[in-house]
């Protein structure tokens, strides 16, 4: 079958959380292009790089920037990668309804999950344990919140360890004292969540779609997409199918950001606030 930006056959390796909404990509894309074909296996984002710098996978799907080792290989090996951005998330911190605290900052969160800060009366609410909840440390969430937060450490406070946004949505609502980190596209229900500033005393802002989009939320990530340039002109193609306006409206539709092609945001009255 001929290699074309809209015919042959290759290897995409997509990390978990991002494998609905690409399938829904590939199946649009194919509709449009029956001689194209697609082979979608499911892996870390580190898998998935590590997959397409050994050619045993044509493009890679994840939800983070390649890592500065993961930028020196291609490099040495006399390979070109190039990445596309296609969409952005927020990464939401919720706590139990009860909790009345509002807002949070960014340095509020280092110290958390740094160990240094572990009643919520030390930010100015009732008494009562901090119980951090993180994620699965090679998952392209937390890795995001570790680099936002913590300047790239590991979380060193005493955590439970959920396994997915829905295990952690889970912990928080049965527990009282408990703070957590999911994607801006999963259920929230049952929990709160906070807005977030920069710094302490900076503006607090909710992460909804126009302040994700026009990086005014702290806590933000990229969607990327990445392929040897030497590599199938079919990866370049469901590149580009992705960020038509078509492939946007799949990226909204899947709770994400659209990110190559210009938003429009309705304006909500002042008397319900700018934040």
């Amino acid at each position: 079958m001929e290699d074309s930006q809209t015919s042959g056959s290759i290897q995409v390796v997509v990390v978990p959380e991002l494998r609905a909404m690409l399938e829904r990509q590939v199946e649009a894309f194919t509709k449009m292009y029956p001689d194209a074909r697609f082979t979608l296996r499911v892996g870390s984002s580190r898998e998935a790089v590590s997959d397409l710098l050994s050619q045993r996978a044509d493009l890679a799907v994840v939800a983070r920037e390649l890592e500065p080792e993961e930028r020196t290989v291609p490099v040495e090996g006399g390979m070109e990668i190039e990445g596309y951005r296609f969409a952005r998330d927020g990464i939401c911190i919720v706590v139990h309804p009860s909790n009345p605290l509002e807002s949070v900052s960014v340095d509020d969160l280092h110290r958390i999950y740094s160990d240094l800060l572990h009643d919520w009366s030390e930010l100015h609410v009732r008494a009562g344990a901090i119980e951090p909840v993180v994620q699965e440390p090679n998952g392209d969430l937390m890795m995001a919140f570790c680099q936002r937060v913590l300047g790239g450490a590991s979380p060193t406070a005493p955590a439970y360890r959920a396994s997915s946004d829905s295990a952690v949505i889970e912990r928080v609502r049965r527990t009282p004292g408990a703070i957590g980190m999911v994607s801006m596209a999963s259920s929230q229900e049952g929990v709160r969540r906070l807005r977030v500033s920069a710094l302490r005393g900076l503006p607090d802002w909710n992460a909804d779609a126009e302040k994700v989009y026009k990086g005014e939320y702290p806590l933000v990530r990229n969607y990327n997409m990445y392929l040897r340039t030497k590599g199938p002109m079919l990866s370049g193609g469901l590149i580009t199918f992705v960020s038509t306006r078509d492939g946007q409206k799949l990226v909204y539709e899947a709770g994400a950001v659209p990110m190559t092609v210009p938003v429009r945001f309705a304006r909500r009255s002042p008397m319900l606030g700018s934040h």
